[in-house]
């Protein structure tokens, strides 16, 4: 029976943390698409349930088959099922570089857990007797079963995924489900040892040698699909429990497999737009204290952090993987010396919460685009609701719509006065107006690199600056543009409306 706890532990174990495994590059391919979990799990669901009636059908001969028998094709059903699940996310890899939808790797994870859900029932049909006691030990293989499911869940995503690669953690999956097929093998017929010792053996020096080959470039292949060049690999790639950063060779950041900004602060060469983010400058006469939630390359934080007016700046980051990269461009690297800086990991409406006491003159959140998973939680009127409570007389909530009209609308309906710069949407209690005469000479004397953003000494400065300021003023909307149309429903936590009801119109 110690045996029988011991394979329902690593198979709940390895099962549930492939799931995680698999979700993970599933989300990325997806780009993190609301639906994206409830699919997969489906899938996975399904071959459960699909391998468990396998086995119900391979357990009515039992007449035919004795306990060495069973025990033969579990230990075949334990490698093949192993290696399935080692192969979902490079099939996936293959498909998407192949041009067809994300969707169609789902068959591949009901396939692999199919396989790995038939281990466990098979497991209890060669151990348990049918005797009086049956009922007793099925709970005991069942918690074993649930325990090993529990720790591998939370093993896998809290501890190895801050530890190790998606390659990493496939390879030591897949040898933690040799072991188990070298315990079957050892309680098996003898006859088949030698084979089953040869395979597993030639199975393990494989894995340990070219483990990792069929995930090489596996996170290019799911962001690029069908543009994907083996020639062109990301500058850096970071994974924590809390996503998945990758940075390309021109020096752009995507969070998830989805753009994420850029490593620039200048208007010369502005990529990235961040004249939304000098702008602020104008909203406010002095935004002393600061708070910023979603860090990304950093750039916005290293503008608001230079604005000489702000004394206190405090940035609220999820994913802590992004500290890791600033530092490695020197536009950004100074944001985590700066004094006036504090970076908190944590999510940031969790963290408002939780300090209910904090106020602010700006609030500022370049999130990410309203269709994702979770995205409701920065946009909803819910959230809006307690930046409200948490701004000071006249201060401004600033954060990306990404041109969903319903998100525009809803900060309209919260809020009395709205100012739309490009993708981003100012909120306040109090008016809001850009002057662009003040902003020009703002921008003569904002520091940036040891200068200042534009020298009113250089010709060729001036002239980029109208340049900028004219292009600026293009982006800007009122109030009354924006709700000059028909009304929307407002987003709020209950309707998640941006993540499921992706039909409302955008602002252009």
């Amino acid at each position: 029976m110690i045996v029988a706890l011991l394979l329902a532990f690593l198979s709940g174990g390895i099962a549930l943390s492939y799931e995680i495994l698999w979700y993970r590059a599933f989300s990325f391919a997806s780009g993190s698409r609301a639906d994206t979990f409830g699919l997969m799990l489906g899938w996975y669901l399904v071959g459960i349930a699909l391998g468990s009636l396998g086995v119900r059908r391979y357990c009515r001969d039992e007449d035919a088959r004795g306990r060495e028998d069973v025990i033969g094709s579990l230990t075949l059903l334990t490698l093949a099922a192993n290696a399935l699940g080692f192969l979902v996310v490079p099939a996936l890899g293959w498909i998407c570089t192949r041009g067809l939808r994300w969707e169609y790797g789902l068959a591949p994870v009901g396939i692999a857990a199919g396989g790995l859900g038939a281990i466990f029932p098979l497991v209890s049909h060669a151990w348990i007797k049918p005797d009086e006691q049956a009922g007793r030990h099925v709970s005991y293989i069942y918690l074993a079963n649930i325990l090993g499911s529990t720790l591998g869940s939370l093993g896998t995503g809290f501890v190895l995924m801050d530890h190790l690669s998606l390659a990493g953690m496939h390879v030591l999956f897949f040898f933690l489900g040799l072991t188990m097929a070298a315990i079957l093998l050892v309680l098996g017929s003898k006859s088949r040892r030698a084979a089953g010792a040869a395979a597993i053996g030639v199975l393990a020096v494989l894995n340990g040698v070219w483990g990792t080959r069929p995930f090489d470039a596996i996170y290019e292949k799911l962001q690029d699909k069908l543009t994907f060049d083996p020639g062109r690999r990301f500058v850096h790639v970071v994974e924590t429990k809390s996503g998945v950063i990758t940075v390309n060779q021109k020096a752009q950041i995507f969070g998830g497999g989805i753009y994420d900004g850029a490593f620039n602060t200048s208007l010369h060469e502005d990529k990235n737009t961040v004249i939304r983010c000098y702008a602020l400058a104008d909203l406010h006469p002095a935004p002393k204290d600061v708070l910023m939630i979603g860090l990304s390359s950093g750039s916005w934080a290293t503008i608001i952090a230079n604005n000489p007016a702000v004394e206190r700046f405090t940035i609220i980051e999820i994913n802590g993987g992004y500290l890791q990269l600033i530092p490695k461009y020197p536009a950004v690297a100074g944001l985590l010396s700066n004094p006036k800086v504090a970076i908190e990991i944590d999510d940031g409406r969790r963290w408002m919460v939780r300090n209910p006491d904090r106020k602010f003159d700006m609030i500022v959140a370049n999130a990410t685009f309203h269709w994702r998973s979770n995205a409701t939680n920065l946009l909803s009127k819910e959230f809006l609701e307690i930046i409200r409570a948490r701004l000071k007389p006249g201060g401004f909530y600033f954060y990306n719509t990404t041109e969903s009209k319903r998100v525009v609308l809803t900060g309209c309906a919260v809020f009395p006065h709205t100012l739309k710069i490009g993708s981003f949407l100012a909120v306040s209690d109090s008016p809001l107006e850009l002057d662009y005469d003040r902003l020009r000479g703002t921008l003569f004397s904002y520091p940036r690199e040891g200068g200042t953003v534009f020298d009113r000494t250089r010709p060729e400065d001036v002239r980029k600056l109208e340049e900028t300021l004219a292009g600026l003023k293009k982006m800007v909307r009122t109030r009354e543009v924006l709700t000059s149309g028909p009304p929307v429903p407002v987003v709020t936590d209950d309707n998640m409306g941006t993540e499921w009801e992706r039909g409302f119109e955008v602002f252009r």
